[in-house]
C-alpha cells in the first residue's frame, strides 16, 4: 500500500564510533504507541514520550509513528501518517446527522474508514444506548464518500461501535436492498432482521467490485453463538440478556437469508455486531487483524529501518493486549527485525513472562508514579514524560 513520511523529532544520527558519541547518540528510538483511551491521542502519547525523551537523552534521534488497531484513533493515526482529512455528512447511530472524517492518502488511493466516527457508541444521544435499533447506515454513506473521493483501496477499521445489525444498514445505504414480506425495507437495527425475507444485493454501488476493501478488526469472532457478536459485544452497547437472544436469532436469520449462512462462522465476521459479516459478504473484504493493516498503511518498516529502540504503549496493557491490540503487533514486527521493544501505559496488568511471550522486553506504568487513576488520567502527559525519562536512562544510558 505504499509507506507515509514519518515525523522525526530530536538530531540526526550520529556514527556510532565517533568520538565521544554516547549510546543515546548512536540509538535512533521509534515511538510506535496507540492511544491512552479517554486521556491522550496517539499522537498526543508520542509527543510526550518524545519530550521525555529529549530532556534524558538530548542527542537521540526519535521517530514518531502513532498507531492504531482499527478502532476509535485510526483516521487521526493515518492523518499523523500524512493522509488528509476528509468529512462527510453521514446518519448517526439513531438516525440523527452527523459530521465523520476519514483519511485519504491521493498519491495511491488508499483511504481509511472509521467506523466509529460513523456509527460509534461516542454518537449515541445523551449517551443512551440502542442496542436494538442502532444502524451502521452512515458507515455506508462515509464508504461511499471514499468512493466518491477515488479510493481504489479502502481500510475499514470496526472497532467502537454501537451497533448489532450485521452491516445491514452499511449495506442499504450502499445500495443493497433488504426487504421483509410485504416487500419493504427492513427497519433499522438488529431486532428488525427477525422481518427479513429477501436480500437482494445486486444493486450495491458498481464502484465495490473495483476496489479493494480490507476488513481491519483486532476481533475474530464469528457472527452468532456463544463467541458471536450479540453474546460477546452485546452487554458493552446496552443489551441485556433477553436482547442477546433477541440478536443472536436475528442475525442468524440474517445470515440464512444473505448467503445460507455459509461465512458466518469466519473469523471476524462478529467484529462490530456483525458489520464484519456484511462486509465480508456484501463488499468482497478481506479480513486482516487492524494492527497488522495499518502498520502496513503508515509505513512501519520503513519507519523501522535503522531503529535501535522501539517504544509502543496504550492506556491499558491487560489481557485484551495480547489478543491482538496494537502494542502486541507493533513488538511482533519490531522483534521480527530484532529490533528491542518496550512499552507505556496509564495500569499495567501484566506480568514480566506474558509481556517477554509477546515480544516487549520491559513495561513502564503511569500509576508507578500516581497510584490515583484518577490523576493518572487527568496528569497523562506530564507523567508519561516523566516515564520517558525513565526509559531513555534505563535504555539509552
Amino acid at each position: 500500500m505504499g509507506s507515509a513520511t514519518v515525523p522525526r523529532v530530536g538530531s540526526p544520527r550520529r556514527d556510532p564510533e565517533a568520538r565521544g558519541c554516547t549510546v543515546a547518540e548512536a540509538t535512533r528510538v521509534l515511538i510506535a504507541a496507540d492511544k491512552f483511551k479517554g486521556s491522550l491521542t496517539a499522537a498526543q502519547v508520542a509527543g510526550h514520550v518524545a519530550a521525555g525523551l529529549r530532556r534524558a537523552a538530548p542527542t537521540a534521534d526519535v521517530t514518531a509513528l502513532p498507531v492504531a488497531d482499527g478502532g476509535d484513533g485510526t483516521v487521526d493515526a493515518a492523518l499523523a501518517a500524512g493522509f488528509a482529512r476528509r468529512e462527510a455528512a453521514v446518519t448517526g447511530p439513531l438516525g440523527e446527522p452527523v459530521v465523520a472524517a476519514y483519511a485519504l492518502r491521493a498519491a495511491d488511493g488508499t483511504a481509511v474508514v472509521e467506523m466509529a466516527g460513523a456509527s460509534g457508541l461516542r454518537l449515541l444521544p445523551g449517551g443512551r444506548s440502542a442496542p436494538l435499533t442502532a444502524t451502521t447506515y452512515g458507515t455506508g454513506e462515509l464508504l461511499r464518500a471514499a468512493l466518491d473521493a477515488g479510493a481504489r483501496t479502502i481500510v475499514l477499521g470496526v472497532g467502537g461501535s454501537a451497533t448489532t445489525d450485521g452491516g445491514s444498514g452499511m449495506l442499504a445505504a450502499l445500495g443493497g436492498r433488504l426487504a421483509d414480506g410485504a416487500g419493504r425495507p427492513v427497519g433499522p437495527g438488529g431486532a428488525a432482521l427477525a422481518a427479513l425475507a429477501e436480500a437482494d444485493l445486486s444493486g450495491l454501488d458498481e464502484r465495490l467490485a473495483r476496489t479493494r476493501v480490507v476488513l481491519a478488526s483486532d476481533v475474530d469472532n464469528p457472527l452468532t453463538g456463544p463467541r458471536g457478536a450479540a453474546a460477546v459485544y452485546g452487554p458493552q452497547k446496552g443489551a441485556s440478556p433477553a436482547d442477546v437472544e433477541v440478536l443472536d436469532a436475528a442475525l442468524a436469520h440474517y445470515a440464512a437469508v444473505l448467503d445460507g449462512g455459509e461465512r458466518a462462522a469466519e473469523p471476524g465476521a462478529g467484529a462490530a455486531g456483525g458489520t464484519g459479516y456484511g462486509a465480508l459478504v456484501g463488499l468482497g473484504a478481506a479480513f486482516r487483524p487492524g494492527i497488522e493493516v495499518m502498520l502496513d498503511v503508515l509505513g512501519f518498516e520503513t519507519a523501522l529501518e535503522g531503529a535501535g529502540l522501539v517504544i509502543t504503549g496504550e492506556g491499558s496493557l491487560d489481557e485484551q493486549t495480547l489478543h491482538g491490540k496494537a502494542p502486541v503487533g507493533v513488538a511482533r514486527a519490531a522483534r521480527a527485525r530484532g529490533v528491542p521493544v518496550v512499552a507505556v501505559c496509564g495500569r499495567l496488568a501484566l506480568d514480566a513472562a506474558a509481556l517477554a511471550g509477546a515480544g516487549i522486553e520491559r513495561a513502564y506504568a503511569l500509576t508507578d508514579l500516581e497510584p490515583d487513576p484518577r490523576r493518572c488520567m487527568a496528569e497523562a502527559g506530564p507523567l508519561l514524560e516523566r516515564l520517558a525519562e525513565r526509559v531513555a536512562r534505563d535504555h539509552l544510558g
